[in-house]
Protein backbone atom coordinates (compact mmCIF):
# COMPACT_ATOMS: atom_id res chain seq x y z
CA UNK A 1 0.00 0.00 0.00
CA UNK A 2 2.81 2.40 0.92
CA UNK A 3 4.75 1.45 -2.23
CA UNK A 4 1.75 2.05 -4.49
CA UNK A 5 1.00 5.42 -2.86
CA UNK A 6 4.60 6.54 -3.28
CA UNK A 7 4.58 5.55 -6.95
CA UNK A 8 1.31 7.42 -7.53
CA UNK A 9 2.69 10.49 -5.82
CA UNK A 10 5.83 10.44 -7.99
CA UNK A 11 3.77 9.94 -11.15
CA UNK A 12 1.49 12.84 -10.20
CA UNK A 13 4.50 15.09 -9.51
CA UNK A 14 6.09 14.21 -12.84
CA UNK A 15 2.82 14.93 -14.69
CA UNK A 16 2.48 18.31 -13.00
CA UNK A 17 6.07 19.20 -13.89
CA UNK A 18 5.51 18.18 -17.51
CA UNK A 19 2.32 20.24 -17.71
CA UNK A 20 4.10 23.24 -16.21
CA UNK A 21 6.98 22.87 -18.65
CA UNK A 22 4.60 22.72 -21.60
CA UNK A 23 2.60 25.71 -20.34
CA UNK A 24 5.73 27.83 -19.94
CA UNK A 25 7.09 26.79 -23.30
CA UNK A 26 10.49 26.02 -21.77
CA UNK A 27 10.78 22.63 -23.40
CA UNK A 28 11.63 22.15 -27.07
CA UNK A 29 9.78 24.22 -29.63
CA UNK A 30 7.44 21.32 -30.41
CA UNK A 31 5.96 21.34 -26.89
CA UNK A 32 4.80 24.93 -27.32
CA UNK A 33 2.02 25.63 -29.83
CA UNK A 34 2.77 22.60 -32.05
CA UNK A 35 0.01 23.73 -34.39
CA UNK A 36 2.24 26.65 -35.45
CA UNK A 37 4.76 24.78 -37.59
CA UNK A 38 6.76 27.83 -38.65
CA UNK A 39 7.08 31.58 -38.13
CA UNK A 40 7.21 34.27 -40.82
CA UNK A 41 9.31 37.32 -39.99
CA UNK A 42 8.43 40.55 -41.81
CA UNK A 43 11.25 42.87 -42.91
CA UNK A 44 10.47 46.43 -44.05
CA UNK A 45 12.02 47.53 -47.32
CA UNK A 46 14.71 49.98 -46.25
CA UNK A 47 16.90 48.43 -48.96
CA UNK A 48 16.46 46.06 -51.88
CA UNK A 49 15.96 42.38 -51.08
CA UNK A 50 19.28 41.71 -52.81
CA UNK A 51 21.05 43.79 -50.16
CA UNK A 52 18.89 42.76 -47.20
CA UNK A 53 18.93 38.99 -47.64
CA UNK A 54 22.63 38.30 -46.93
CA UNK A 55 22.43 40.55 -43.85
CA UNK A 56 19.29 38.98 -42.40
CA UNK A 57 19.68 35.27 -43.23
CA UNK A 58 22.18 34.49 -40.41
CA UNK A 59 19.88 36.22 -37.93
CA UNK A 60 16.83 34.36 -39.24
CA UNK A 61 18.71 31.05 -38.95
CA UNK A 62 19.73 31.82 -35.36
CA UNK A 63 16.09 32.57 -34.49
CA UNK A 64 14.97 29.29 -36.07
CA UNK A 65 17.44 27.28 -34.02
CA UNK A 66 16.57 29.00 -30.76
CA UNK A 67 12.78 28.79 -30.91
CA UNK A 68 12.86 25.28 -32.33
CA UNK A 69 10.88 25.74 -35.52
CA UNK A 70 11.55 27.20 -38.98
CA UNK A 71 11.54 30.98 -39.34
CA UNK A 72 10.98 32.32 -42.84
CA UNK A 73 12.01 35.82 -43.90
CA UNK A 74 9.33 37.93 -45.60
CA UNK A 75 11.06 40.63 -47.66
CA UNK A 76 8.45 43.22 -48.57
CA UNK A 77 8.48 45.49 -51.60
CA UNK A 78 7.12 48.35 -49.46
CA UNK A 79 6.27 49.07 -45.84
CA UNK A 80 2.54 48.55 -46.32
CA UNK A 81 3.12 44.96 -47.44
CA UNK A 82 4.46 43.99 -44.00
CA UNK A 83 1.54 45.72 -42.28
CA UNK A 84 -0.98 43.93 -44.49
CA UNK A 85 0.79 40.58 -44.13
CA UNK A 86 0.69 40.78 -40.34
CA UNK A 87 -2.98 41.73 -40.45
CA UNK A 88 -3.69 38.64 -42.58
CA UNK A 89 -1.56 36.45 -40.25
CA UNK A 90 0.90 35.78 -43.07
CA UNK A 91 3.56 37.36 -40.85
CA UNK A 92 3.68 36.67 -37.10
CA UNK A 93 6.82 38.62 -36.12
CA UNK A 94 8.09 41.80 -37.77
CA UNK A 95 10.64 44.59 -37.73
CA UNK A 96 8.99 47.97 -38.32
CA UNK A 97 9.88 51.63 -38.26
CA UNK A 98 7.99 53.81 -35.79
CA UNK A 99 5.31 55.08 -38.17
CA UNK A 100 4.69 51.72 -39.81
CA UNK A 101 4.44 50.18 -36.33
CA UNK A 102 1.75 52.54 -35.07
CA UNK A 103 -0.24 51.75 -38.22
CA UNK A 104 0.28 48.01 -37.70
CA UNK A 105 -0.73 48.29 -34.03
CA UNK A 106 -3.95 49.98 -35.08
CA UNK A 107 -4.83 47.78 -38.05
CA UNK A 108 -2.89 44.53 -37.92
CA UNK A 109 -2.87 43.23 -34.34
CA UNK A 110 0.82 44.12 -33.88
CA UNK A 111 2.36 44.44 -30.42
CA UNK A 112 5.86 45.78 -29.77
CA UNK A 113 7.97 43.82 -27.27
CA UNK A 114 11.54 44.91 -28.09
CA UNK A 115 13.48 47.92 -29.32
CA UNK A 116 16.65 47.83 -31.40
CA UNK A 117 19.90 49.12 -29.94
CA UNK A 118 22.21 50.67 -32.52
CA UNK A 119 25.75 49.46 -33.07
CA UNK A 120 27.05 52.45 -31.11
CA UNK A 121 24.79 51.65 -28.14
CA UNK A 122 22.22 54.38 -28.78
CA UNK A 123 18.47 53.86 -29.08
CA UNK A 124 17.67 56.57 -31.59
CA UNK A 125 18.49 57.83 -35.06
CA UNK A 126 17.94 60.88 -37.30
CA UNK A 127 16.04 61.79 -40.42
CA UNK A 128 17.99 63.72 -43.06
CA UNK A 129 17.45 65.75 -46.18
CA UNK A 130 20.18 64.99 -48.70
CA UNK A 131 21.38 66.35 -52.02
CA UNK A 132 24.22 65.63 -54.43
CA UNK A 133 27.47 67.40 -53.53
CA UNK A 134 27.65 68.75 -57.08
CA UNK A 135 24.14 70.18 -57.01
CA UNK A 136 24.24 74.02 -57.17
CA UNK A 137 21.93 74.29 -54.17
CA UNK A 138 24.81 73.22 -51.88
CA UNK A 139 26.39 76.66 -52.29
CA UNK A 140 23.09 78.30 -51.24
CA UNK A 141 22.90 76.43 -47.93
CA UNK A 142 24.75 76.98 -44.67
CA UNK A 143 25.98 73.43 -44.09
CA UNK A 144 27.20 74.27 -40.59
CA UNK A 145 23.69 75.28 -39.55
CA UNK A 146 22.11 72.50 -41.62
CA UNK A 147 19.38 74.88 -42.75
CA UNK A 148 18.65 73.08 -46.01
CA UNK A 149 15.05 72.69 -44.87
CA UNK A 150 14.54 76.45 -45.12
CA UNK A 151 16.09 76.63 -48.58
CA UNK A 152 14.01 73.85 -50.11
CA UNK A 153 10.74 75.25 -48.72
CA UNK A 154 11.53 78.68 -50.20
CA UNK A 155 12.59 77.22 -53.56
CA UNK A 156 10.38 74.13 -53.80
CA UNK A 157 8.74 75.16 -57.07
CA UNK A 158 12.13 74.89 -58.81
CA UNK A 159 13.19 71.57 -57.25
CA UNK A 160 12.56 67.86 -57.67
CA UNK A 161 12.09 65.93 -54.40
CA UNK A 162 11.87 62.30 -53.28
CA UNK A 163 10.26 60.88 -50.18
CA UNK A 164 10.94 57.28 -49.21
CA UNK A 165 7.64 55.49 -48.45
CA UNK A 166 4.37 56.90 -47.02
CA UNK A 167 4.71 54.56 -44.01
CA UNK A 168 8.34 55.50 -43.32
CA UNK A 169 9.11 57.43 -40.14
CA UNK A 170 12.34 59.13 -41.18
CA UNK A 171 11.64 59.00 -44.90
CA UNK A 172 8.20 60.64 -44.72
CA UNK A 173 6.57 61.43 -41.36
CA UNK A 174 9.42 63.31 -39.65
CA UNK A 175 10.32 65.59 -42.58
CA UNK A 176 6.62 66.04 -43.37
CA UNK A 177 6.10 67.48 -39.90
CA UNK A 178 9.30 69.41 -39.19
CA UNK A 179 10.10 70.64 -42.71
CA UNK A 180 6.68 71.19 -44.26
CA UNK A 181 3.68 71.04 -41.91
CA UNK A 182 5.18 73.42 -39.36
CA UNK A 183 5.61 75.99 -42.13
CA UNK A 184 2.15 75.43 -43.57
CA UNK A 185 3.51 73.89 -46.78
CA UNK A 186 1.84 71.03 -48.65
CA UNK A 187 4.78 69.05 -49.99
CA UNK A 188 2.59 67.20 -52.47
CA UNK A 189 1.84 70.48 -54.23
CA UNK A 190 4.97 72.57 -53.58
CA UNK A 191 7.63 70.92 -55.75
CA UNK A 192 8.27 70.95 -59.47
CA UNK A 193 8.18 67.16 -59.19
CA UNK A 194 7.58 64.87 -56.20
CA UNK A 195 8.11 61.10 -56.15
CA UNK A 196 8.01 58.27 -53.62
CA UNK A 197 11.15 56.23 -54.31
CA UNK A 198 10.14 53.31 -52.04
CA UNK A 199 13.21 52.84 -49.82
CA UNK A 200 16.10 54.72 -48.23
CA UNK A 201 18.46 52.98 -50.60
CA UNK A 202 16.41 54.20 -53.57
CA UNK A 203 16.34 57.83 -52.41
CA UNK A 204 20.09 57.76 -51.80
CA UNK A 205 20.75 56.37 -55.27
CA UNK A 206 18.39 58.92 -56.84
CA UNK A 207 20.43 61.71 -55.25
CA UNK A 208 23.80 60.11 -56.02
CA UNK A 209 22.79 59.75 -59.69
CA UNK A 210 21.34 63.29 -59.79
CA UNK A 211 17.85 62.07 -60.64
CA UNK A 212 16.33 64.37 -58.00
CA UNK A 213 17.58 67.53 -56.32
CA UNK A 214 16.68 66.61 -52.74
CA UNK A 215 15.48 63.47 -50.95
CA UNK A 216 14.82 62.13 -47.48
CA UNK A 217 17.04 59.56 -45.79
CA UNK A 218 18.32 58.70 -42.32
CA UNK A 219 21.51 58.24 -40.33
CA UNK A 220 21.27 54.44 -40.16
CA UNK A 221 20.71 53.98 -43.89
CA UNK A 222 23.53 56.33 -44.83
CA UNK A 223 25.86 54.31 -42.62
CA UNK A 224 24.74 51.16 -44.43
CA UNK A 225 25.22 52.86 -47.81
CA UNK A 226 28.78 53.85 -46.88
CA UNK A 227 29.58 50.17 -46.46
CA UNK A 228 27.60 48.79 -49.42
CA UNK A 229 28.22 51.52 -52.01
CA UNK A 230 30.96 53.94 -50.92
CA UNK A 231 31.04 55.59 -54.36
CA UNK A 232 27.38 56.62 -54.06
CA UNK A 233 27.90 57.67 -50.44
CA UNK A 234 30.68 60.05 -51.45
CA UNK A 235 28.24 61.90 -53.72
CA UNK A 236 25.78 62.67 -50.91
CA UNK A 237 25.59 65.84 -48.84
CA UNK A 238 23.35 66.06 -45.76
CA UNK A 239 21.61 69.45 -45.66
CA UNK A 240 19.22 68.99 -42.71
CA UNK A 241 19.01 66.76 -39.63
CA UNK A 242 15.91 66.13 -37.52
CA UNK A 243 15.53 65.80 -33.76
CA UNK A 244 16.26 62.29 -32.49
CA UNK A 245 13.76 59.52 -33.39
CA UNK A 246 13.21 56.42 -31.16
CA UNK A 247 14.92 53.37 -32.65
CA UNK A 248 12.83 50.66 -34.26
CA UNK A 249 10.35 48.24 -32.69
CA UNK A 250 10.32 44.46 -32.99
CA UNK A 251 6.77 43.13 -32.82
CA UNK A 252 4.63 40.03 -32.82
CA UNK A 253 0.94 39.40 -33.29
CA UNK A 254 -1.02 39.87 -30.08
CA UNK A 255 -2.82 36.55 -30.51
CA UNK A 256 0.29 34.33 -30.52
CA UNK A 257 0.30 31.77 -27.68
CA UNK A 258 1.97 33.10 -24.54
CA UNK A 259 4.55 30.30 -24.51
CA UNK A 260 5.63 31.19 -28.06
CA UNK A 261 5.76 34.89 -27.21
CA UNK A 262 8.03 33.93 -24.32
CA UNK A 263 10.40 31.99 -26.57
CA UNK A 264 10.56 34.85 -29.09
CA UNK A 265 11.24 37.43 -26.38
CA UNK A 266 13.91 35.24 -24.79
CA UNK A 267 15.69 34.99 -28.14
CA UNK A 268 15.68 38.74 -28.82
CA UNK A 269 16.56 39.82 -25.29
CA UNK A 270 19.53 37.45 -25.06
CA UNK A 271 20.90 37.58 -28.61
CA UNK A 272 24.29 39.34 -28.73
CA UNK A 273 26.20 37.85 -31.69
CA UNK A 274 28.14 40.86 -32.94
CA UNK A 275 29.13 39.23 -36.23
CA UNK A 276 25.46 38.75 -37.13
CA UNK A 277 24.06 41.98 -35.69
CA UNK A 278 26.73 44.41 -36.91
CA UNK A 279 25.73 44.21 -40.61
CA UNK A 280 22.17 45.03 -39.55
CA UNK A 281 23.35 48.12 -37.69
CA UNK A 282 22.33 46.65 -34.33
CA UNK A 283 24.10 45.77 -31.09
CA UNK A 284 21.26 44.19 -29.12
CA UNK A 285 17.55 44.37 -28.31
CA UNK A 286 15.97 45.70 -25.11
CA UNK A 287 12.46 45.16 -23.73
CA UNK A 288 9.93 47.73 -24.87
CA UNK A 289 6.19 48.31 -24.94
CA UNK A 290 3.68 50.01 -27.16
CA UNK A 291 3.87 53.42 -25.44
CA UNK A 292 7.58 53.71 -26.32
CA UNK A 293 6.41 54.97 -29.71
CA UNK A 294 3.79 57.42 -28.44
CA UNK A 295 6.15 60.20 -29.48
CA UNK A 296 5.69 59.02 -33.07
CA UNK A 297 1.92 59.02 -32.59
CA UNK A 298 2.10 62.57 -31.24
CA UNK A 299 4.20 63.61 -34.21
CA UNK A 300 1.73 62.04 -36.62
CA UNK A 301 -1.22 63.78 -34.95
CA UNK A 302 0.70 67.06 -34.83
CA UNK A 303 1.32 66.86 -38.58
CA UNK A 304 -2.40 66.24 -39.14
CA UNK A 305 -3.36 69.19 -36.92
CA UNK A 306 -1.11 71.57 -38.84
CA UNK A 307 -2.46 70.32 -42.16
CA UNK A 308 -6.04 70.86 -41.00
CA UNK A 309 -5.22 74.34 -39.71
CA UNK A 310 -3.71 75.26 -43.06
CA UNK A 311 -6.38 73.67 -45.26
CA UNK A 312 -8.17 76.62 -46.89
CA UNK A 313 -10.83 74.35 -48.38
CA UNK A 314 -12.36 73.50 -44.99
CA UNK A 315 -15.27 75.43 -43.52
CA UNK A 316 -14.67 76.81 -40.00
CA UNK A 317 -17.12 74.25 -38.60
CA UNK A 318 -15.47 71.29 -40.32
CA UNK A 319 -12.00 72.50 -39.39
CA UNK A 320 -12.96 72.79 -35.72
CA UNK A 321 -14.58 69.37 -35.75
CA UNK A 322 -11.44 67.77 -37.19
CA UNK A 323 -9.21 69.64 -34.73
CA UNK A 324 -11.35 68.50 -31.79
CA UNK A 325 -11.05 64.88 -32.93
CA UNK A 326 -7.28 65.14 -33.31
CA UNK A 327 -6.84 66.83 -29.93
CA UNK A 328 -8.89 64.06 -28.32
CA UNK A 329 -6.41 61.56 -29.79
CA UNK A 330 -3.55 63.56 -28.30
CA UNK A 331 -5.22 63.65 -24.88
CA UNK A 332 -5.72 59.87 -24.99
CA UNK A 333 -1.94 59.37 -25.23
CA UNK A 334 -1.26 61.21 -21.95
Amino acid sequence: MISVATLASCTSTQSNQQAQTTSNGSASGQTCAPEIASIDFGIISTESQQNQKPKFEPFIEAMSQTIGRPVNAFYATDYAAVIEAMGANKVQVAWYGGKSYITAAERSNAEAFAQTVNSDGTQGYYSHLITNKENPIVSEIDLQKGNGNEYIVENAKDLTFAFNDPESTSGYLVPSYYVFAQKGVNAKEAFKQLIFAGSHEATAQAVANQQVDVATNNSESLTALKASDPKAFEQIQVIWTSPVIPSDPITYRKDLPDCLKGQIKDFFYSYKDTAVLEPLGWQAFVPAEDKTWNTIRELNIGKDILEVQNDKNLTPQTRQQKLDELNQKLDALK
